[in-house]
């Protein structure tokens, strides 16, 4: 039985930047840690691997029609607030804040053109 979601891998080159927009959206950094070789080369797939977060790169990773991985949604209070901050780091959305079955949603180009989705309830 599944017990709960447990994390999403999500591959930038800039890691610095993904933190800044992470950290606005209210992310804290729990712990960083460089994976290097063996036994994780072999689990992931990934020969010679040394990195900070490593998942498969995904050339297609904006287009929201492909199969697979989407996007990710976070459920915020005050979703006009979190646009301006984000706006004001220099991230952009995809589209104008918009209401939809009780909720206001927003996607956002997250780092490497992940989109993020934000959602507020009402």
């Amino acid at each position: 039985m599944v017990k709960h979601f447990d994390h999403c891998t999500i591959v930038v080159r800039d890691v610095d930047r993904a933190k800044i927009f992470f950290g606005l959206l209210g992310f804290k950094e729990a712990m960083s840690v460089v994976i290097a070789g063996e036994p994780f080369a072999s689990y992931m797939g990934v020969p010679g691997i040394e990195a900070d977060h490593v998942t498969l790169p995904d050339p297609h990773i904006r287009d929201l029609y492909k199969v697979g991985m989407n996007h990710i949604c976070f459920a915020v209070e005050n979703i006009e607030a979190e646009v301006a901050k984000l706006r004001a780091n220099g991230f952009k959305t995809r589209n104008e804040i918009m209401d939809f079955h009780s909720r206001k949603l927003v996607f956002i180009d997250g780092p490497e053109g992940v989109t993020i989705e934000l959602s507020q309830w009402h």
